[in-house]
This record gives C-alpha cells, sequence and structure tokens, in this order.
C-alpha cells in the first residue's frame, strides 16, 4: 500500500510564508527523488522543485531564492518551505516521488495568496 498525503495548505496573505509537506508510506523513502508540482486553474501543471536520493535540488526560476525543498528520511516526509508569497503561487500543490521508471502522487493540498 503505496501513499502519499500532502498537508500545510491554507491561506496567506502575500508577503507571508507558509511550510506544505509530503508523507509517504509503502516506500523504501530514502530511494526517491521527489517534486513538488503545482496546478493553478486553468494551467498545466508545472514543476516547482526537486530534491534527489541524495539531497541534491533545483528549483523552477520563479520561485528560486524564495522556495526550499527538503527530506527527512526518518520522518518520510518531504517539505516545501514557501516564503515571500505572491498571488501567482496561488495553487494546489502536489508531490510525486520516483525511483527509476516507478512514480507515485498525493491527492495535492491547496495554497491560497490573498489579501
Amino acid at each position: 500500500q503505496v501513499q502519499l498525503v500532502e498537508s500545510g495548505g491554507g491561506l496567506v496573505q502575500p508577503g507571508g510564508s507558509l511550510r506544505v509537506s509530503c508523507a509517504a508510506s509503502g516506500i523504501i523513502f530514502s530511494i526517491y527523488a521527489v517534486g513538488w508540482y503545482r496546478q493553478a486553474p486553468g494551467k498545466q501543471r508545472e514543476l516547482v522543485a526537486t530534491i534527489s536520493s541524495s539531497e541534491r535540488t533545483n528549483y523552477a526560476d520563479s520561485v528560486k531564492g524564495r522556495f526550499t525543498i527538503s527530506r527527512d528520511n526518518a520522518k518520510n516526509t518531504v517539505y516545501l518551505q514557501m516564503s515571500s508569497l505572491k498571488p501567482d503561487d496561488t495553487a494546489v500543490y502536489y508531490c510525486n516521488a520516483n525511483f527509476r521508471a516507478i512514480g507515485y502522487w498525493g491527492q495535492g493540498t491547496q495554497v491560497t495568496v490573498s489579501s
């Protein structure tokens, strides 16, 4: 039974901060690379940040310097710390865990940036 469960989304004001989490079960978490994706209404899903099994990270240009991805293998959890949030960051945020050709998706958590 493989599960990825996102949490931590909510409503935040522009300029604020939020941390979303992705908790995994049913996999050997430490060997999986994890990516955070987001999808806004009327737009395609886009890659936001990735972290490899060796904790190498990459970020989309739109979030570089504002978002930080990290992982805690002991907790089978990956985090996305978001700061200096903008209305354009509003989206459903999804995590994806992948190892070679095997990948899993969570159900997503809503992040809304608005005054």
